[in-house]
């Protein structure tokens, strides 16, 4: 089946309270999938963010981000009034999340919800903790012990007893912070309450929910401070090597990502346990789970901690085929899409074909090295998605201000603009008409923005993960062009 699907993270949905979530603008961005033809919706992680407010550096691989929960929906369920959030300095523009507002008045406001909340009926909330209570005592705890530590890191907080996991010190801090505990999982109880209502309303339409999940965790989060067997850490707990990428073409140094890496001879002997939980968890949220640099199964770059660069690093072994096999001896048939980009070996090539999984395909990457290139949809197989660009790329319009002379010129080439097309909307059309089983466009190239709009730019603080849409810029003249594309390209 050919599918068409449109890439909008939830964080950049309209609202009034600076940052998009689970509420209105969700469902009403899904009639708005639904209109323009659309049979998917592809997001980026949903987990909480940390320090530079990065999906792909969150507190938890379970839990979900508290700036995702509606505060109008809380409203609605008797927990808030309008007046405690409605005139807060929440955004000093539409267009661009301001994290610092965001992170400074939300939690007050969760609080108070909080406080109406706990005297109230707690049968389905104490459900939800059982049920989840594999993670959510960790997380609920780790946060709580954080507050009380200034927001430090763990691998920073001053006791050590608590910091190693001392039974007598877990036992102590459970009792001292029992209600910072309780609110913590609330928030993730609302959270999913929310996010549950919204997948079933988006699935209601024949539309799936692409998510994504980081391969590796932030050091700083509940994962490796309840789980430091899985992990590649030393006996302080600190890490012996961590994540990057090696030097290349885009950067002489490589990219120092500094995520802990996974001890995968532990995590075979358990069984591979917590990864599979993670995952089951996973296609609990979406439907599609994609996973961020899946090359790291075959063989990861391991950068000896500390480390001012990557230079240093070397290709270590992952789990390969071995993981997927009993992955899905344990859970059955999970559709999963594979982060394939950047530089690949022969042995991740066939690790593709040996899992099934479809890659992804960039066409900013298309126009160079000439007719062989593999993102030139002429040398597409059908078991990928085809994208203009992703989050860490440039929008298109972005991209054509940046591109050598010679890939613009093929470009241009290569998809002829018709008529009053644009250079985003024939690449939009070349990705439609490709052979590839999915094609996802970010929402910014349908509306032909510039690199104001780029979501992410990889290695850099400070600017990313801000872009929003313009609230009037759904419009149903917008939603029949792209459902007319999706009719002359059979998808």
């Amino acid at each position: 089946m050919r599918c068409a699907g449109i890439l909008m993270p939830i964080t950049s949905l309209p609202s009034p309270y600076g940052i998009g979530t689970v509420g209105r603008a969700a469902y009403e961005f899904a009639d708005f999938l639904k209109e323009a033809g659309q049979t998917c919706w592809q997001i980026l992680p949903v987990g909480p963010t940390s320090y530079g407010d990065s999906p792909y550096q969150s507190f938890s691989s379970f839990a979900g981000n508290p700036y995702m929960i509606d505060l109008d929906m809380l409203k609605d369920d008797g927990l808030l009034l309008e007046e405690e959030y409605n005139q807060l300095p929440w955004q000093e523009s539409d267009e661009k999340v301001n994290y610092g507002a965001i992170y400074y008045y939300r939690f007050p406001v969760l609080r108070k919800a909080y406080d109406r909340f706990i005297k109230g009926d707690l049968t389905e909330f104490d459900k939800f903790v059982s049920d989840n209570s594999h993670w959510i005592e960790d997380y609920a705890l780790y946060m709580a012990v954080k507050g009380h530590f200034d927001n430090q890191s763990w691998t920073e907080w001053p006791d050590d007893a608590i910091r190693l996991r001392k039974p007598e010190a877990l036992k102590e801090y459970k009792e001292k912070l029992a209600d910072d505990v309780r609110f913590w999982k609330f928030v993730q109880f609302k959270f999913y309450e929310q996010w549950s209502s919204l997948r079933k309303y988006v699935n209601s339409l024949g539309i799936k929910i692409l998510g994504d999940m980081p391969i590796y965790v932030a050091m700083d989060s509940a994962d490796t401070w309840a789980n430091p067997e899985i992990f590649w850490l030393d006996g302080e707990r600190r890490p012996v090597c961590v994540a990057g990428c090696p030097p290349d073409y885009f950067s002489a140094t490589g990219q120092l990502w500094g995520n802990p890496l996974y001890n995968w001879d532990y995590l075979k002997e358990t069984g591979y346990k917590w990864w599979f939980s993670r995952i089951e968890s996973a296609s609990k949220l979406f439907d599609i789970t994609r996973i961020d640099h899946f090359r790291a199964f075959d063989s990861y770059y391991a950068i000896p901690y500390p480390a001012d660069n990557a230079i240093g690093g070397k290709w270590m072994e992952g789990p390969g085929l071995d993981f997927f096999t009993k992955m899905k001896a344990e859970l059955g048939d999970i559709e999963i899409v594979a982060e394939d980009l950047g530089t690949l070996t022969p042995s991740v090539y066939k690790l593709m074909d040996d899992v099934g999984y479809p890659g992804m395909k960039i066409l900013e990457f298309a126009f160079g090295d000439g007719d062989k290139n593999p993102y030139l949809p002429h040398n597409y197989k059908t078991n990928c998605i085809v994208y203009t660009g992703t989050h860490d790329n440039d929008t298109v319009l972005g991209w054509e201000k940046s591109a050598s002379d010679s890939e613009l010129r093929y470009a241009y080439e290569y998809s002829r603009p018709q008529g009053i097309e644009n250079l985003a909307w024939a690449l939009i059309r070349v990705a439609y008409h490709s052979p590839a089983d999915y094609a996802i466009i970010q929402m910014q190239d349908f509306l032909n923005l510039g690199s104001e709009a780029r979501m992410n730019t990889p290695s850099t603080l400070g600017s990313n993960w801000t872009w929003r849409v313009n609230k009037n810029a759904l419009t149903h003249e917008l939603a029949s062009a792209i459902k007319t594309l999706v009719k002359s390209s059979n998808r």
